[in-house]
């Protein structure tokens, strides 16, 4: 079983940018498939992006992106760190929501964009962009 911490949400102004971080606790964190999703205020969850599970960070890993998040986000990850991060650029007021973070065992092969595509939850960062 692995725990998911998110950090680094905040307020920015449009046009800005944040890097969220998600720590997992527990082995064999390559092992794992991370996604990130998020969540305005009385809508659904919706997919954001993810990347594959990959033994070693430093070698390619497939990614899966939003069609809102495509040339704005990038996922990556660092295995040694076990640390998954969402670097996010010329936000947007309509980016404003919780973002959460995921992961599960099954690779990118399968259904992503589902919230019960994905196992583990972290409790979200809020981000908040003002125009």
């Amino acid at each position: 079983q692995v725990q998911l911490v998110e950090s680094g949400g905040g307020l920015v102004q449009a046009g800005g940018s944040l890097r969220l971080s998600c720590a997992a606790s527990g082995p064999s964190f390559g092992s794992y498939a991370m996604g990130w999703f998020r969540q305005a205020p009385g809508k659904q969850r919706d997919f954001v992006a993810a990347i594959n599970n990959s033994p070693d960070s430093s070698a390619y890993a497939r990614t899966a992106y939003a069609d809102f998040g495509k040339g704005r986000f990038a996922i990556f990850r660092d295995n040694p760190k076990n640390t998954v991060y969402l670097q996010m650029d010329n936000l947007k007021p309509e980016d404003t929501a919780v973002y959460y973070c995921a992961a599960r065992m099954v690779g990118l092969e399968y259904p992503t964009t589902q919230t019960y595509n994905w196992l583990y939850w972290g409790q979200g960062t809020q981000v908040t962009v003002s125009s």
